[in-house]
């Protein structure tokens, strides 16, 4: 299964921080639900069903969303999804429970926090515009003249809301700086091996649940020692960055392309069969050798492999590519090279069951 960008997470750096962000954060949530237990059992004596029917709601709702996100090739989804639903929860059991004087009012700050964690500017600005609606709802909406005689728990709440959300904003974006100069490569900006490692897991556990493929396509640019000495390391780096936007420009978002170091790169295609990743590779090693990066004539070598399933190991799938990507090389260069079926794809292939249309690169790339 092919999963494209979205308005939510338009690059793989956003969808990364999503799932990333989610995870660092398993154990505070579990924390903070068990606060919210406490807070719920301490106060029945003085709350309503109102109150405690959503609240109960946001604790299942923040308990199982790990699990869900962990078990969808969508998790940017399901995670803003868990975020509407709880949002809207507690905003009807704000006005349910009297609105302005409801005990649960300062709750509905807590989901733009969890937005502003995870999401990019654009996400976090709507959230933190449908939380004011929701609690302007919640409070003049339904109990206009209560609201009236006394503002003050409105205003407050909106008032906590800027504050929470902008704290949480301030360190997401210090943590983002510091994890960007981590897993990104200074020449290319393509995210490298210390990205890679987190992703392949990820993809590696969608596969074995959903039975999906993941293919790997192992890239080396040929004679690139003889282009520096040649022209020298500057124009090498030029080289190297001129291919990496080629590279990337050809590719979708969601198909990830990593530097490995060197002239080495990665791409891994989620939810692609091997006979779509030849091709997708083929149109690559012709858009490489039609550009000629800074008048350069450089060419491309370049290995796939396949595995579906329980099938998909990093250590596997590389060794397979890599000594595909060799036998290329041995071959003149300058071409792909697709290693061997894994078992359970030879039995897709043989079987007829791989996607009628494979997943198609922009009509650019087609040289």
């Amino acid at each position: 299964m092919r999963v494209e960008g979205s308005w939510l997470c338009p690059t793989e750096l956003d969808r990364s921080r999503v799932v990333d962000a989610n995870a660092r954060v398993r154990h505070i949530r579990m924390v903070g639900v068990g606060c919210l237990g406490a807070a719920l059992v301490a106060s029945l004596p003085w709350i309503s069903n109102w109150v405690l029917i959503p609240l109960v709601l946001t604790g299942v709702n923040l308990v199982t969303v790990q699990r869900r996100i962990t078990r969808s090739a969508r998790p940017e989804r399901v995670s803003a999804w868990a975020i509407l639903t709880t949002l809207l929860t507690l905003g009807v059991g704000v006005a349910l429970d009297g609105g302005p004087v409801s005990s649960a009012l300062p709750w509905l700050v807590l989901p733009a926090g969890m937005s502003a964690a995870r999401f990019r500017p654009k996400v976090v600005i709507t959230a933190l515009l449908l939380t004011v609606a929701v609690v302007l709802a919640a409070t003049l909406g339904a109990h206009p003249q209560l609201t009236i005689k006394n503002p003050v728990p409105v205003l407050d709440t909106l008032a906590l809301l800027g504050a929470v959300t902008s704290i949480v904003w301030a360190l997401q974006a210090a943590e983002l700086h510091h994890r960007g100069e981590a897993i990104l490569d200074p020449l290319t900006g393509l995210l490298n091996r210390h990205a890679l490692v987190p992703r392949f897991i990820e993809l590696s556990q969608q596969a074995r649940l959903t039975g999906q493929p993941v293919s790997l396509v192992l890239c080396d640019l040929d004679n690139f020692k003889e282009i520096n000495d040649t022209f020298g390391h500057d124009r090498g780096d030029a080289v190297l960055r001129d291919i990496a936007y080629q590279l990337r420009k050809h590719l979708r978002s969601f198909e990830l392309i990593y530097r490995l170091g060197g002239e080495e790169f990665l791409i891994l295609l989620p939810g692609m069969h091997r006979a779509a990743a030849t091709d997708i590779a083929e149109r690559l090693r012709r858009v490489i050798e039609k550009v000629q990066p800074t008048g350069v004539r450089t060419t491309v070598s370049l290995g796939v492999s396949t595995g579906r399933g329980e099938e998909v190991d990093y250590e596997a799938l590389f060794k397979a590519a890599d000594e595909a990507m060799y036998e290329a090389k041995r071959s003149g260069r300058n071409r792909v090279v697709t290693a061997s079926a894994s078992p359970r794809e030879a039995e897709f292939e043989q079987a007829g069951l791989l996607d009628d249309a494979p997943a198609q690169v922009p009509v650019a790339a087609v040289i």
